[in-house]
């Protein structure tokens, strides 16, 4: 996959097909529109192309909202990557880019810089200053361009339309599993194993705490979660805490933290991936630590039978 950072990097070609748009998520109704790009590509013998921006222009336009992102650019760019296109451009969204109308990003941009034949666009997706451009609008400037519109439709998942905002509602509420149907995947966030007050390991149930590369990748709810993690090219069945620890602490950051099942390794430094499966149960605070104890192991016992579930994990 090709990747360009600057418009200025790409050749001009005519022939080609593209699509726009953030893709925080990349989930069902965004994949489908990315293969309706590669499977036109591919039967006219064009140029597929996605378009994308960074930082989300959300993060720029209304800062004050703290959004946290579904997929970090990194992990963008690996999906992209697996799904199949060719070539990727991501703009360096600005104040300055945001206030360019529909009309001067479609004849600067895309008309005159890059060049298309075919774009594909969801049914309500919005471009340009004050979000004025859409699929009418494009369709009203297809003529004078010479360019054709693919619309594609709303992809659902029982009787609601995805989207990443209901996506981030899921995961932020803790229903991982809706979450991960609209995303076609399962949910996933990557760190760094780092030291932490190992009450864990005094505990019984040593866990590994997780410093995220993003800080503005979105953590589940807090919650405890079967989960299995990727450490190197070896997958192995986990839990994952996300919270506070209250029964030892009154206040605090939320820190991931992730007990490994039959595993002892030193990890510390290591990348871990963690890909969140069911939420067991919500955060407590327990009287005691036997309580706690007693809690951890009928997560652990829970957290098996959610996990022996899954097929990769029992064969």
């Amino acid at each position: 996959m090709n990747i360009f950072r600057d418009i200025n990097e790409i050749k001009f070609d005519k022939r080609s097909v593209l699509t726009l748009g953030t893709f925080d998520g990349i989930h069902l109704g965004h994949q489908q529109i990315i293969k309706k790009v590669i499977d036109c590509s591919e039967k006219e013998d064009l140029r597929n192309l996605i378009i994308t921006f960074h930082p989300h222009p959300r993060k720029v336009i209304n800062p004050e909202l703290n959004l946290k992102l579904l997929t970090t650019s990194d992990e963008q760019i690996e999906i992209f990557r697996q799904i199949g296109v060719a070539n990727l451009l991501i703009i360096n969204f600005t104040k300055e880019f945001s206030q360019l109308t529909p009309e001067k990003f479609i004849k600067n941009i895309l008309v005159d810089k890059i060049g298309f034949s075919r774009i594909v666009i969801g049914y309500d997706h919005h471009f340009g200053k004050g979000r004025g451009g859409d699929v009418e609008f494009l369709k009203s400037c297809s003529e004078k361009y010479d360019f054709k519109v693919l619309q594609i439709q709303p992809f659902f998942i029982e009787n609601e339309p995805v989207s990443s905002t209901k996506i981030r509602t899921a995961i932020e509420t803790g229903d991982i599993n809706k979450a991960n149907k609209m995303l076609g995947r399962t949910y996933s966030f990557s760190g760094v194993v780092v030291e932490g007050d190992k009450r864990g390991r005094a505990l019984g149930f040593p866990t590994a705490n997780i410093k995220l590369y993003d800080e503005d990748k979105l953590l589940p709810q807090i919650g405890i979660y079967a989960v299995t993690v990727e450490i190197g090219s070896n997958l192995h069945k986990a839990l994952l805490s996300i919270g506070k620890r209250p029964t030892f602490y009154n206040e605090g950051s939320i820190i991931p933290e992730v007990y490994i099942y039959d595993f002892n390794d030193d990890i510390y430094g290591k990348e871990i991936k963690v890909n969140v499966i069911h939420k067991l149960r919500g955060e407590e605070k327990f009287n005691s630590a036997e309580e706690l104890i007693r809690q951890m192991n009928i997560d652990k016992e829970n957290g098996l039978r959610v996990l022996n579930q899954i097929k990769e994990l029992t064969n």
